[in-house]
């Protein structure tokens, strides 16, 4: 294997989702073994309700039991491990449509994050969520709104992700410095990536030099300072281009962006669309 390879969400599912419940038997150790170790370029969020399940997490063993939440975060190295006695859902959702309080909550658990343990009300609701997700997902006949409604539903499922990890209070005495020092880039990089594209900008801020900060960025993530700053800039665009009614141009220019055709060139180099298609499909 030259490189971790990054599995693209875009490659298996659209509308930035992809959500399926498990049972006993559905994943067989071969079918295990060919997912291989892996990064994805988006969130993976479980809801295990009966059995039990085994991860390798950034070369962590973390052990899911039943009646328990868990994610992965994009860029972390991950295969499983056992799973064949489990029964819960699984649910990929872009990072586009992870609002940024709920994104601050998930990254900014300084060690590795753990399973959290749901009261059985909390597991009713969140099985209750994901199975209305599911059904109006593949529902045949569709509405106007089908996906926004999807994505709205999502939105209340990854709140509640997001409020049973708020109530856990981080250890910062074991983190080591490189990932101390990527978890303050990926918060000043998305307060500042407007106005602020250059990798040495961002190291000078931090008070490191460029190739410190590239060499922990790569050591915690596998990726670059750059890639980390174009993926926030085609993040910020793909939610403006899905949440708002700003032309490609008027998105260009709050991006920081004055020729609004290089933005146009960047965004389909790195999305493999225009704009435009990008808007279109996603509100389809």
């Amino acid at each position: 294997m030259k490189d971790i390879p990054v599995h693209q969400l875009a490659d298996r599912a659209s509308h930035g989702l992809a959500i399926k419940s498990f049972k006993p038997g559905d994943m067989r150790k071969e079918e295990t073994d060919a997912l291989g170790i892996h990064r994805d370029d988006h969130y993976l969020f479980f809801l295990l309700e009966k059995g039990s399940a085994s991860l390798m997490i950034d070369f962590e063993d973390v052990s899911i039991k039943e009646s328990t939440l868990y994610y992965i975060l994009p860029g972390q190295v991950h295969h499983r491990v056992t799973g064949e006695v489990a029964k819960g859902w699984y649910l990929a959702a872009d990072t586009l449509l992870i609002a940024p309080d709920y994104r601050s909550i998930f990254e900014d658990q300084l060690v590795l994050q753990q399973p959290f343990l749901l009261s059985p009300a909390q597991v009713t609701q969140c099985h209750n969520l994901l199975s209305l997700i599911d059904e109006k997902y593949n529902e045949e006949a569709q509405c106007p709104f089908q996906m926004q409604i999807v994505h709205s539903l999502l939105q209340s499922f990854v709140g509640i992700v997001a409020g049973c990890y708020s109530e856990l209070k981080n250890p910062q005495s074991k983190v080591s410095r490189p990932t101390q020092l990527a978890r303050q880039f990926k918060k000043l990089l998305t307060s500042k990536v407007q106005t602020i594209k250059s990798p040495s900008a961002y190291a000078s801020l931090l008070n490191v030099s460029e190739s410190y900060l590239n060499e922990a960025l790569k050591k915690t993530t596998g990726l670059s300072v750059s890639y980390w700053i174009t993926n926030e800039v085609m993040l910020e665009a793909r939610r403006l281009l899905y949440y708002s009614e700003l032309n490609v141009k008027e998105i260009a220019h709050s991006l920081g962006y004055e020729d609004h055709a290089y933005f146009s060139r960047l965004f389909k180099r790195a999305a493999g669309i225009t704009p435009l298609s990008f808007r279109e499909g996603y509100r389809k």
